[in-house]
């Protein structure tokens, strides 16, 4: 990683129902960052249409996409033409019958620097995630780019610090986490106060414990299940934090928003030498960790 980055993450309504209309919307952000003169641009999970996966309709299928496609060779164009990484997400076609939820990194020369697929998928009210998406099979490998090492995850595989720590293991210089979260309008107030709480500190808590940044970009706005009255209210609050879990940058819950700032690569050097973590690691005892539970 260069020894300091402009960085940055795109929090945004994503529930039109014309692609075109989201995608428009994610390019004029993307150019936005650009013009901030970003190196890094993050935008949230599935951020091309509607989050699907409330409900389980076959029809949907309909809306993935190989890779390469006409979708890729636009934001391919753009980080050429921005000379930008974008980290993005496609509902990716595989093969018939294989899905995946797929992370594209495109490096600042147009050329597709890698891929990542959703390793962890839900599968809860709301969230029927299972039903759509094959889960990843190209492991915790950090993505190669001109800017370095980036540890791209999605949404669901935030809340595993097993994840985070293969990342930072395999050298990743930055956590990365599109998103779509948010609350059932069900919840009270109480209720979404810990769900939110606790998904901010899960991951200041992976900064913290792999010494690295970590990036996280969330959705905003309601959205309704097709043919119900239930939803979720996806809850935005989309932040950056350094390598202590400090804030660097933070989003609010409602608007539409392009957070930006620095990282260093230096503060990541820092912070491991006075915090050896990754050094008194006692992997003689971890095999455990392998199972999936202790009896």
């Amino acid at each position: 990683m260069r020894k300091k980055l402009i960085v940055s993450a795109i929090q945004q309504p994503c529930g039109d129902d014309d692609y075109s209309v989201n995608l428009a919307f994610s390019i004029a952000k993307i150019r936005e960052a650009a013009a901030a003169n970003a190196d890094l641009v993050v935008l949230p999970e599935l951020h091309l249409g509607k989050y699907f996966c409330q409900t389980e309709d076959h029809t949907v299928f309909d809306l993935a996409q190989p890779i390469p496609c006409e979708t890729t060779n636009i934001f391919a164009a753009l980080a050429k033409e921005c000379q930008i990484v974008i980290v993005t997400t496609i509902f990716e076609r595989r093969a018939a019958g294989i899905y995946h939820n797929t992370a594209v990194v495109f490096d600042k020369d147009g050329s597709i620097a890698g891929k990542y697929r959703k390793m962890h998928i839900p599968d809860d009210p709301g969230f029927y995630e299972k039903y759509y998406f094959t889960p990843g099979d190209l492991g915790f490998t950090p993505i190669q780019t001109s800017i370095g090492k980036l540890g791209v995850l999605i949404c669901w595989d935030q809340w595993y610090p097993e994840a985070a720590r293969l990342m930072a293991l395999a050298g990743a210089d930055i956590l990365i986490y599109p998103t779509a979260i948010g609350w059932d309008k069900h919840d009270t107030i109480e209720e979404q106060t810990r769900q939110l709480d606790a998904w901010i500190t899960v991951q200041r808590g992976h900064a913290v414990a792999n010494g690295l940044p970590v990036i996280s970009c969330n959705r905003i706005g309601f959205e309704n299940a097709p043919n119900s009255e239930n939803g979720i209210d996806f809850w935005g609050s989309s932040f950056i934090v350094g390598s202590q879990g400090e804030f660097l940058a933070m989003a609010n819950a409602i608007d539409t928003e392009l957070l930006v700032c620095e990282i260093s690569k230096k503060r990541t050097e820092t912070v491991r030498r006075i915090w050896p973590f990754l050094r008194d690691r006692r992997i003689d005892a971890f095999g455990d960790l392998t199972k999936r539970f202790i009896d």
